[in-house]
């Protein structure tokens, strides 16, 4: 019994169980599609509490980590995004669904991410603000550029920014000075766990009828995904070690160099052309899944 109790409080376990259940059972996944956003939100909550309310108070704690998450989702991940989609990928709409994956935000999942994995969560939430706000020239600028004139919503990256980093920031703010997250502390593991092992679940589920349709078709754009996340992921870390960086803050700029807001690509891709364009979004998200379970699972070994 008492295994069976770890087991079910094993971060690697519980993502793997999603995995695997979006992959057979995915059904279930239209049923909990509308709790994906609330279940992160909570998470950012969580996450969020360990953050100082001070670094907000140093202008020059906050342009440093905002430059540096903008140079890792853009600078670097969006550059080869798009190198890799105009040497690799010879389809319009797969083209175009890459396009627009270079030019989103990070995943907000990295911020909570990013506290799973024992990062830099300060680091993070900054960068990622930065991020965000630095998306609202960039996204509309780098589609129009690389694709042409079309309709690009910033009231959706300005409605992501307020339910999945500012409300949960100042609901964190409130747990704290009220010290009801005191209370919460022992259960905080838990509660992260089940709510990303429902987020996974709910995004692998959706997504598995099209990976399941024409899995050969899609080999380049999985090639794309592959590089963009373990190969790139190896090579950031490398790079870190080299210049001896804070190892929490080389988890932090692993994880900003490496995933981009797959949800908002994806929902750019059907609202500006296609399913198929939004096919690179939804092979992406499967690979950045696995590559978390990977680094959770190579963080305990080299422990």
């Amino acid at each position: 019994m008492k295994s069976i109790k770890n087991l079910l409080r094993n971060r690697d376990f519980i993502l793997l169980l999603a995995l695997a259940l979006g992959l057979t059972l995915g059904q279930g996944a239209r049923w909990t599609e509308r709790a994906v956003v609330p279940a992160l939100a909570v998470v950012m909550v969580l996450s969020t509490m360990g953050v100082s309310g001070s670094i907000f108070l140093s202008p020059r704690q906050l342009w440093m980590p905002a430059l540096a998450g903008l140079a890792m989702s853009y600078g670097v991940l969006g550059s080869l995004l798009l190198g890799l989609n105009f040497l690799f990928i010879h389809d319009a709409a797969l083209r175009h669904g890459f396009i627009i994956m270079a030019a989103v935000p990070p995943a907000i999942a990295v911020i909570p991410f990013t506290f799973l994995l024992n990062g830099n969560s300060a680091f993070t939430l900054i960068a990622a603000i930065g991020c965000y706000l630095g998306a609202l020239l960039l996204t509309p600028l780098i589609i129009l550029w690389f694709i042409g004139p079309g309709f690009i919503d910033s009231g959706k990256i300005l409605t992501i920014m307020v339910e999945l980093i500012l409300i949960p920031v100042i609901l964190s703010r409130i747990l704290l000075w009220s010290r009801i997250s005191e209370r919460i502390e022992p259960a905080k593991g838990a509660i992260t766990n089940w709510s990303f092992f429902l987020v996974v679940y709910t995004i692998v589920g959706l997504n598995r009828d099209i990976l399941f349709a024409q899995p050969l078709a899609f080999l380049p754009a999985a090639f794309i995904a592959l590089a963009s996340t373990f190969v790139l992921g190896f090579v950031i870390e490398w790079t870190c070690r080299f210049f001896r960086l804070d190892a929490k803050k080389v988890i932090s700029l692993i994880l900003l160099g490496t995933h981009k807001n797959t949800g908002l690509a994806a929902g750019l891709a059907l609202a500006l052309f296609s399913e198929k364009t939004a096919v690179p979004a939804t092979i992406s998200t499967i690979f950045m899944l696995v590559y978390i379970i990977w680094l959770s699972v190579k963080q305990r070994w080299d422990r």
